[in-house]
């Protein structure tokens, strides 16, 4: 009997050769004996729940935002614009870190409001940050075309951008302040024509920190001859132990990370370390990351590492001129209405 079990195990073994042999060469595979499953029965991602609505003219953003199908880049701006209303309902922190761009883009009202609304806790720049936001306030005016006054070596040599940054950061030092603080008081003192313009001004005048985090050698004004290193990284440093004080301060809070792909992340992770060191606990938050395109360091070192303990990480990406817009309306929207 062995001897025909043998015997048919070698017949199977051909057969399948032969079969593979022919879908080798192209045969069609058959559909016949597929196992099949039932619609109603089976999970879906997507219902009639979840889809759009058409709009009517003449409704309000909050109906809008209402109509939005709640799935994926939808679904998540609502959860945040949730968690940011929670967190400042419940007075747990809101800070934003944030590159320069945002400046450029027209975004200062926008965030100033949010700080004047004690939506905003605390601010976070790159050095360009200071750059922007003092030309803006000092001339009404900012962003050079790197491209044309690159050739000439003409770019960033803007003698009054340069010596007024400078010297507030040299007298910031002298008076103990951050680098922040130290331009916003430098705008105040000088009166700058259009100081409402300013982040840094704000901040003083609202008792919301606002740090600068330099990377020497990055900013225009560290090329003028009125620079002091000295002072710009003392005044730094102080910033970012301020910046990780209000770390410190960000369970159940929300970090959102704006159009900064390098910088910010890693200084929010080393932030985020060195609490956590200290014995703070900062599990449980939520982290945020805006910008146009996908990056590696926002989304490593902001989304995920940071949250592995118990927060969870939501990624917003799009033009800055409109995200960034449409969640603070977002929020003001639903702060209103609680």
């Amino acid at each position: 009997m062995s001897k025909d079990i043998n015997k048919n195990k070698d017949i199977n073994k051909n057969k399948d050769i032969n079969n593979n042999k022919d879908i080798c060469k192209g045969k069609p595979i058959a559909l016949e004996g597929i196992r099949t499953s039932s619609l109603g029965e089976r999970k879906s991602k997507v219902s009639l729940a979840d889809i759009g609505q058409t709009w009517d003219k003449g409704q309000p953003l909050s109906e809008f935002l209402k109509r939005l199908p709640a799935v994926l880049g939808a679904a998540d701006l609502r959860e945040v614009v949730r968690r940011i209303c929670r967190a400042r309902e419940q007075d747990r922190p809101v800070l934003l870190g944030m590159g320069a761009h945002p400046i450029k883009v027209g975004l200062s009202p926008i965030i100033i409001d949010l700080m004047e609304r004690g939506v905003l806790n605390g601010v976070a720049m790159n050095g360009a940050g200071i750059i922007h936001d003092a030309e803006m306030a000092l001339a009404g005016r900012t962003s050079e075309d790197v491209a044309e006054s690159l050739a000439d070596g003409s770019f960033g040599m803007s003698h009054e951008t340069a010596h007024f940054l400078n010297r507030a950061i040299v007298r910031g030092r002298e008076e103990d302040l951050g680098l922040g603080a130290a331009v916003g008081r430098a705008l105040i003192r000088d009166n700058a024509p259009h100081i409402e313009q300013s982040i840094f001004a704000a901040g003083v005048r609202l008792g919301v920190p606002v740090t600068v985090h330099v990377a020497l050698g990055t900013d225009i004004i560290h090329l003028h001859p009125s620079v002091d290193p000295a002072a710009t990284g003392s005044a730094t440093h102080l910033d970012f132990r301020i910046f990780a004080g209000l770390v410190a301060a960000l369970e159940k809070g929300v970090y959102l990370n704006l159009g900064s792909a390098v910088l910010l992340p890693e200084i929010f992770l080393k932030a985020i370390t060195l609490v956590r060191n200290l014995g703070h606990q900062v599990r449980d938050f939520t982290a945020v990351n805006m910008d146009f395109n996908r990056h590696y360091r926002p989304a490593v070192n902001v989304l995920e590492r940071p949250t592995q303990g118990g927060g969870k990480g939501f990624e917003l990406i799009g033009h800055h001129e409109i995200m960034f817009p449409l969640l603070a309306a977002a929020v003001i929207e639903s702060l209103d209405s609680t």
